[in-house]
């Protein structure tokens, strides 16, 4: 079977551009379109049906694309407001949606995601959780072939916008809350996944904090694991002041391992999951509305849908300290 990529290459253009002539978009020189419109007669190549539904106008069915974790199930508390602030604003704004797991499509090729996209009528995706390790993902959203709102992911481009908080921003506050209200003098920093792009960010708030305020800085991955961090604060902890972790789940684990050590450092985190109530000792963390997050990616999506621009959407955030009498029912 003849793919968009074969007609990319034949042209000698990018996936991109062969979409663009597909779907009609203005600003495509004649030449362009007489090269892709060749390539297309002479391999034969049948247009699909998202193309035909996209250039239409047509909203279709749209995809919420999540990766859950099989380290631990509090992390899935987060893909679950997700999936129901989607699902809520989906309904609301007379959208057909569906679930699609990471796990489904992992070892597909571009063309074969994009087939199995096309049999299930998809016209739009919302993807949360997106590494830079996402090869097949990035070329998906650079072929424009859907409408896509990507989740903590800054790629944007005519069909793409991207929905998040201003992660630099609210890691350097956080952190900063931490060591004024502590006194303290050196800071661990327990980072999330390698390759991540909440990590790189996150990190440039770290490091810029520790810049501003002259204090040495370790920073080690903590790769969002509970029982990572735990290891690293056995090992690293004793000689810093203050644990600061880019994420909550970290923050429990440093919490927990300092308890056994017997020594007092303050700790905090970031996300602002329930379970942070449950820990024991009360710690600072960012909480990030991740139902409304999900929910302004469902609007931004059919904005897209119905002929808009892709454009980059950030969200506001709060700093708190996680209570257990805040959180149970």
């Amino acid at each position: 079977m003849v793919s968009i990529k074969d007609v990319a290459k034949h042209a000698g253009v990018a996936i991109s551009t062969v979409s663009k002539v597909l779907n009609n978009y203005p600003n495509v020189s004649e030449k362009t379109k007489q090269k892709v419109n060749r390539a297309v007669e002479e391999l034969n190549f049948v247009p699909n049906s998202v193309a035909a539904a996209l250039s239409s106008k047509q909203s279709g069915r749209v995809a919420i694309l999540l990766k859950l974790s099989n380290a631990s199930q509090a992390v899935d508390e987060i893909n679950m407001q997700y999936l129901a602030g989607a699902i809520n604003q989906a309904v609301e704004l007379n959208l057909d949606v569906i679930t699609v797991f990471y796990s489904m499509i992992k070892n597909k090729s571009l063309d074969e995601i994009i087939r199995y996209l096309q049999s299930q009528s998809i016209t739009g995706l919302i993807i949360f959780g997106m590494s830079k390790d996402d090869k097949v993902l990035h070329e998906l959203v650079s072929s424009e072939m859907f409408k896509i709102v990507t989740v903590d992911v800054p790629m944007v481009n005519e069909s793409t916008s991207c929905v998040w908080i201003e992660q630099s921003k609210a890691q350097y506050e956080v952190a900063k809350k931490t060591i004024e209200e502590n006194g303290c003098k050196s800071i661990l920093y327990l980072a999330g996944k390698k390759n991540g792009y909440v990590t790189e960010e996150r990190l440039k708030g770290i490091r810029q904090l520790a810049e501003d305020m002259k204090l040495p800085l370790l920073v080690r991955n903590g790769e969002f694991s509970e029982l990572e961090a735990r290891k690293l604060t056995f090992k690293f902890a004793k000689k810093k002041d203050v644990v600061v972790c880019a994420s909550d789940l970290m923050a429990i684990g440093a919490m927990k391992a300092l308890t056994e050590m017997d020594i007092f450092r303050p700790v905090c985190g970031f996300d602002g999951i329930t379970l942070m109530g449950y820990a024991g000792k009360q710690m600072n963390t960012v909480r990030q509305n991740f139902s409304r997050i999900a929910a302004q990616a469902v609007v931004e999506l059919k904005k897209l849908l119905e002929g808009g621009q892709g454009t980059e959407i950030v969200l506001d955030y709060e700093l708190v300290r996680m209570k257990y009498m805040d959180i149970i029912c």
